[in-house]
């Protein structure tokens, strides 16, 4: 029978070069194995722990003791159960955004897991500013509970949190197809060409019925477009120089590309916008309506292929397919109940600044009105895309987002 024994050993103190070095040089001069070990810094304060098989003829565990108390560090140990797990346990991913977030609010997320049986293994913050976001490690639990608890926990203190399951999809997503009014784009455009027409009291009452699915797109877009009827065509031109991206659009679309996602635009709008914004962002794949122009001016009807609630969907699994990725690793995002189709085809469907409808049928939806947040859904730290933006010359729209309310300034 063996006689090593599973002990846990826990350091902690001020971190500098050469702790984790140490530790191992010593573990090194004797018969230890070593099982597991993870390490995490905090604001300059290291701690480590390392779960190491230790004979129980060694004074490995002295020499620790008296290496720490030469080098300033705390040294802890515990004897643990070595027993492994019979079968393999669900592990899932929280991530939890808020501006900011109190005390109060991530004990709700955390009371929220431990009441769907999920217990936390590790937690990590993703981003401090414009919003601060952390991620949950959790290991077993209801997933269909604690995503219950979740929601609870999140209309009860204006946060927006996510579950999904961690998995080789969850990681290895390659697609994300954009809805792009009032998604990528502050606007809707039909109401900015309804304004050069003089309609845009009447063509919002329909958008608004539209996005909140009272009424079959098809018929609100039909029936908007005809009000556009004898309007210059050059009016689009005006419309394009107003167009708003939203707030992180360019980092988003930047910080995908160079990760090696394709990323695709899919709007129920019109071509020449959608094709503009394109080329403006680097991106390839593009689907939009075209509004049909004789003798210069808009005859106040569809020409081409319609992209509506049905249309949108098609397209995301038209341009996963020609590019040989599977649906579960694509992404959809949109605001309105035309996007419903595409949220529910894609393996993450995620519903940003959207109507009540929407979020209810997403499997995640975003309230804070800065698009790159999304990158923290896909574990993407805000601290690695501003350092890939650093080392890239080619990157010129560098701002300085304001601090959160009540965080200290690193």
């Amino acid at each position: 029978m063996s006689d090593r024994r599973t002990i846990l050993v826990r350091l902690s103190g001020q971190d500098r070069p050469g702790i984790t070095a140490g530790v191992l040089g010593v573990l090194a001069s004797a018969d230890v194995h070593v099982y597991d070990m993870e390490q995490v810094v905090v604001r300059g304060r290291l701690t480590l722990d390392i779960l190491v098989g230790v004979s129980a003829r060694d004074d490995v565990l002295k020499e620790l003791l008296f290496w720490g108390f030469t080098s300033d560090v705390h040294v802890e140990f515990e004897i643990v159960d070595d027993h492994e797990p019979s079968g393999p346990v669900s592990k899932f991913a929280v991530t939890v955004i808020g501006t900011p977030l109190t005390a109060s609010a991530l004990r709700a997320v955390t009371t929220a897991i431990a009441d769907g049986g999920g217990n936390i293994d590790r937690i990590e913050r993703l981003a401090r500013y414009p919003v601060v976001a952390f991620e949950f490690d959790v290991a077993g639990g209801d997933m269909d509970v604690m995503r219950a608890n979740l929601m609870v926990a999140a209309a009860s203190h204006s946060i927006d949190v996510a579950i999904q399951r961690q998995s080789l999809e969850r990681r290895a997503k390659r697609l994300v197809v954009l809805d792009v009014d009032s998604t990528l784009i502050q606007d809707e455009v039909i109401e900015l060409l309804a304004a050069e027409a003089g309609c845009l009291d009447e063509v919002k009452a329909v958008t608004d019925r539209a996005m909140s699915g009272d009424v079959d797109f098809a018929v609100s877009l039909q029936e908007r477009v005809a009000r556009l009827a004898g309007t210059p065509a050059d009016a689009m031109d005006r419309v394009r120089e107003k167009v708003r991206l939203t707030a992180g659009a360019r980092t988003f679309v930047r910080t995908l590309r160079r990760l090696g996602y394709e990323v695709a635009l899919v709007s129920g709008g019109f071509l020449p916008i959608v094709e503009s914004l394109a080329a403006d962002l680097g991106i390839r794949h593009v689907a939009a309506n075209q509004l049909e122009v004789v003798d210069g001016r808009f005859t106040g009807r569809l020409v081409g292929p319609l992209i509506d609630r049905a249309g949108k969907a098609r397209v995301l699994r038209d341009v996963a397919a020609e590019q040989g990725i599977a649906l579960e690793q694509t992404v959809a995002v949109g605001d309105g109940a035309n996007d419903l189709d595409m949220l529910a085809a894609a393996g993450l469907g995620i519903a940003f600044n959207a109507k009540p409808a929407v979020r209810e049928a997403a499997d995640t939806s975003l309230s804070v009105p800065y698009l790159d947040a999304i990158l923290f859904l896909l574990g993407i730290r805000r601290e690695d895309v501003e350092q890939a933006d650093a080392d890239d010359p080619s990157v010129s729209d560098h701002t300085t987002p304001l601090p959160v309310p009540g965080t200290p300034p690193l």
